[in-house]
């Protein structure tokens, strides 16, 4: 009898070579994060060279929040993430539509894929800066118009809330439209070419192919944008950071959540800090929950029509 050849299990080696991962993970982010949920519930901060704490106070920092201007900057994220955000999935989406689009025959498409692209790996304070420079009172922008004759005083676009807002948008959809392009033009050349021909062959025009199959056929990668973006905004920073200063003007109207954060940390207040981002945390969470069940819904009551369809075959 011919002795059983010993099974090589070389499935270890995934669970070595992912180890390094979930070690990074494990040390720079599940600990800092579980540190920052301790804190929020402690009274931690600084008055003057006097440190305060950390002394265990339950959920006050969470009730002292509700009860600041936590909402208004809400607010304020909101409108700035809608500001850049509807522009950039329009035009994102018309872009990779038409690019990837053969019956158009556009040439250098990929020259106008750099060219989009770029703007993303400039740094979102040199962009904040470049923009300061050029929409100041003294700025270039306004020489234009002046000279132009298209007004004869120049624009405080900074000391304006839609101004600043509109400026803070517009940056936003810059840095980022050309990522979300290249995004869905891969999801769309991910389709296959049959299903084209064969809405062609029924007399399908644009509008309706575009609609009714390029739409729900990418709609996993548009949940995807849709969430990252979400994440994005609700971390918005940088940007209204470097272009007002720090100070949100005019009358705070362009502070957002984390640069009201981040004006806790700055005062030391870290039990203020960890709350504040348990409440981002939990909010982002939800957001992306019912984001991903609204654009998945379809797909989630296919499959379970599905699983139903095949129990009661198997039965019968």
């Amino acid at each position: 009898m011919k002795p059983k050849r010993k099974k090589i299990d070389y499935s270890k080696w995934g669970y070595i070579f992912i180890l390094p991962f979930f070690l990074c993970f494990f040390i720079f982010s599940f600990i800092p994060l579980m540190d920052t949920i301790r804190y929020s519930f402690f009274e931690y901060y600084r008055s003057g060279i006097k440190e305060i704490g950390p002394n265990f106070i339950g959920m006050e920092n969470y009730v002292s929040l509700l009860k600041s201007d936590m909402f208004k900057y809400a607010g304020n994220t909101l409108i700035l993430w809608i500001i850049g955000f509807i522009p950039q999935i329009v035009i994102a989406l018309m872009l990779a539509e038409w690019f990837v689009d053969a019956r158009l025959k556009i040439h250098g498409t990929q020259f106008f894929k750099v060219v989009i692209y770029l703007p993303n790996l400039i740094m979102a304070s040199a962009f904040a800066m470049l923009f300061f420079t050029m929409f100041s009172t003294n700025g270039p922008i306004n020489s234009i118009l002046m000279s132009l004759g298209w007004t004869a005083q120049p624009i405080d676009f900074l000391g304006s809330v839609w101004g600043t807002r509109s400026l803070v948008g517009f940056m936003n959809f810059l840095m980022w439209f050309g990522n979300t392009t290249i995004m869905l033009m891969a999801a769309i050349m991910g389709i296959s070419p049959d299903i084209f021909e064969a809405s062609e062959l029924d007399g399908c025009n644009s509008f309706q192919r575009f609609f009714s199959i390029t739409l729900p056929l990418i709609r996993p990668i548009l949940a995807y944008t849709l969430i990252t973006s979400i994440i994005g905004g609700l971390q918005m920073f940088d940007v209204p950071q470097i272009l007002t200063n720090g100070q949100g003007t005019p009358d705070r109207t362009s502070m957002t959540l984390i640069m009201f954060l981040n004006s806790h940390l700055k005062s030391k207040n870290y039990g203020m800090a960890g709350a504040l981002s348990v409440y981002l945390f939990i909010v982002s969470g939800i957001l992306c929950f019912f984001v991903y069940r609204m654009t998945n819904n379809g797909d989630l009551d296919g499959s379970k029509a599905a699983a139903k369809k095949a129990k009661r075959e198997k039965r019968g």
